[in-house]
């Protein structure tokens, strides 16, 4: 339990006990850097492979257990994530650097995740009865659990993308081995410690906490482990991808994205505004789905930038838990020095630097930096590249389908989002997005949790996330055939 306590001490969670490693770890609130909030076991290869074994033991009962076991353990998980959202809130908010209503909100979502997903087991992953072609003959198509599942999951939302995967591997009768990002062990066991409380089998759930190089690689090439569901880097995901393949593991990828968000002429320009700032700035950036490429036609640009710079000039960045507080700061110091990194690259290449991008000192040393926006063109590498930072552009349009040709100039296809009073354009973009998600009038950050998440092109690769669409990954199709 975490109650009072201000420094973690968390372990392994392998075959239903706590395990010591031979090496540790600390996580640092990035708010104020002389603060550890966790000291955590970094899992070897050996455990990570005892963690392996166990779910696969463990898998052949639960499987097999009914629905009503799962939804009720799987209810449990949710209802205790809810009462206690504002504790976990803040261990998140001091571990991320969210601001702490943010945080507060992130476990709530957890916890809703976990309730969906106990509906789920109950619902099943869906099965028919099909007529045969052939006269007597009966067919029915139905839904098995694959196995064992490996989850890889990032630090940047270290309470619901975790939650939306194992609840989802549990409620199809999966057992799970979960590698939190290093980053976040306090709330990555934080998060098992409910689980394990909640009535699973032993060897059912498994945390491993350790490097994506020694722990990560030997959940991906293990052969016990049947399906793997990665969220992270592209680079990273490529390698589990390729990994994967190898050995021929179901894969579920999730990579991030170079969103855009167009703002034609006849938008409402406040409501632009505001979808670009909580789009592009809220959580520092740090969303796969943040809109850091802001598409403008150009008989708005000029006054949407102004009206922009003037926002950004009123954020308020600072502590986490302080009050009032718009953005924390960022994750850690290796992501603040390539942010920073980012800002002179943008410079060297030409864009117009509009505002922001400097290092800030407040009362608590800290992982702090102002929002930064640029003027940019097509080719400037802040224009193509992901940054994963609170640093956007903005690309100036002739006309709604330059706009629409620039938003789907892009290797990644996450989201995009259109600011637009004109119904045509809104359902035009709509379908002519190379993306897995569209928002209209609305930030591009910001899902709900009951229907598919997901991507195109650079930033997805196997079945969606979320909601009943789940069922798709963590799920195996069986025909059967019998003689009537």
């Amino acid at each position: 339990m975490i109650h009072g306590e201000l420094r973690q001490s968390v372990r392994q969670y392998i075959n239903g006990r706590w395990e010591t490693s031979a090496t540790t770890g600390v996580s640092v609130n990035p708010s104020d850097t002389s603060e550890v909030v966790a000291e955590y076991a970094r899992a070897d290869r050996r455990q990570v492979e005892l963690a392996i074994r166990a779910a696969s033991e463990a898998f052949v009962h639960w499987s097999h257990s009914t629905p009503q076991r799962r939804a009720d353990v799987l209810d449990r998980i949710g209802a205790e994530l809810l009462a206690r959202k504002d504790e976990l809130g803040l261990l998140l908010a001091r571990e991320v650097g969210k601001t702490l209503p943010e945080a507060v909100a992130e476990v709530a979502r957890a916890g809703q995740i976990f309730k969906f997903f106990a509906g789920e087991a109950l619902r099943g992953g869906g099965g028919e009865n099909v007529a045969s072609v052939r006269a007597g003959v009966q067919v029915d198509v139905t839904r098995e659990p694959v196995g064992v599942v490996g989850l890889i999951t990032p630090w940047n939302t270290p309470f619901a993308v975790p939650a939306s995967k194992i609840a989802a591997a549990l409620a199809h009768g999966n057992s799970v081995v979960f590698k939190p990002a290093e980053l976040v062990p306090a709330c990555g066991w934080a998060l098992t410690d409910i689980i394990g409380r909640a009535t699973l089998p032993a060897g059912v759930f498994n945390l491993v906490m350790g490097s994506g190089r020694e722990a990560g690689q030997a959940l991906v090439d293990s052969p016990l482990v049947d399906a793997l569901s990665f969220t992270g880097s592209a680079a990273n995901g490529e390698r589990v991808l390729q990994a994967a393949a190898a050995r021929r593991a179901k894969v579920q990828l999730e990579m991030g994205g170079k969103n855009a968000l167009v703002v034609l002429a006849d938008a409402d320009l406040n409501r632009a505004v505001d979808c670009a700032v909580q789009g592009a700035y809220f959580s520092n950036g740090q969303r796969c789905t943040a809109s850091s490429r802001l598409i403008v036609e150009a008989a708005v640009h000029d006054a949407f930038v102004a009206q922009l710079r003037q926002r950004l000039k009123t954020l308020k960045i600072g502590h986490a838990l302080e009050r009032g507080i718009d953005i924390g700061p960022v994750a850690d110091e290796e992501r603040l020095a390539q942010n920073l990194a980012w800002i002179d690259i943008a410079r060297e290449e030409g864009a117009e630097h509009v505002w922001g991008g400097e290092a800030l000192q407040r009362a608590t040393a800290g992982h702090y930096m102002s929002p930064a926006l640029f003027l940019a063109q097509p080719e400037h590498r802040i224009a193509r590249e992901e940054i994963f930072g609170p640093l956007a552009c903005v690309l100036r349009a002739a006309d709604y389908d330059e706009a629409l040709a620039l938003c789907n100039d892009t290797p990644f296809g996450l989201c995009a989002g259109i600011c637009t009073n004109s119904l045509k354009h809104a359902m035009h973009f709509r379908r002519h997005a190379v993306v897995g998600m569209t928002m209209v009038n609305l930030p591009t950050a910001g899902v709900d949790f009951h229907v598919p998440f997901g991507g195109r092109k650079g930033s997805g690769y196997g079945p969606r996330e979320q909601g009943r669409h789940a069922a798709e990954f963590y799920t195996t199709v069986k025909t059967g055939y019998m003689l009537a």
